[in-house]
C-alpha cells in the first residue's frame, strides 16, 4: 500500500514562497512517477507538476512554469514542490500523487495513489 503525506502548506503573502513536501511510505519504490495537483474551491483538480522516476524529466502546468520547481530525493522517499512568486490564484489544496505505470498524460485519473492534501493560501 502506497501512503503519501503532504506538509508545508500555510498562509503567505503575494510574492512569497513555500516549499511543500510529500513523504512516501518506505514501500513506495523510487520507480514511481510523482506529481502535484491542486484544487481550488469550486474548481476541478488540476495538474501542477510532475517528475519521472529518473528524477531528470519534469513537466509543469503553464500557469506555474518559471515559478514552481519539483524535485525528489529517492533516498528519503520524498518529493518537493518549491513555490516562488506566489499569487492569490495559487490558493488551493495541494495534493501529492504517485503512479507506477507511465501513461504519457497527467490527468488525475492517471494517478492511483494520493495524499490527503495540504492547504496553501496566498493573500493579496
Amino acid at each position: 500500500q502506497v501512503q503519501l503525506v503532504e506538509s508545508g502548506g500555510g498562509l503567505v503573502q503575494t510574492g512569497g514562497s513555500l516549499r511543500l513536501s510529500c513523504a512516501a511510505s518506505a514501500r513506495t519504490p523510487s520507480t514511481y512517477d510523482m506529481a502535484w495537483f491542486r484544487q481550488a474551491p469550486g474548481k476541478e483538480r488540476e495538474f501542477v507538476a510532475a517528475i519521472r522516476n529518473s528524477g531528470r524529466t519534469y513537466y509543469y502546468a503553464d500557469s506555474v512554469k518559471g515559478r514552481f520547481t519539483i524535485s525528489r530525493d529517492n533516498a528519503k522517499n520524498t518529493v518537493y514542490l518549491q513555490m516562488n512568486s506566489l499569487r492569490p490564484e495559487d490558493t488551493a489544496v495541494y495534493y501529492c500523487a504517485a503512479r507506477n505505470a507511465y501513461s504519457g498524460t497527467y490527468y488525475s485519473h492517471d494517478f492511483p495513489y494520493w495524499g490527503q492534501g495540504t492547504q496553501v493560501t496566498v493573500s493579496s
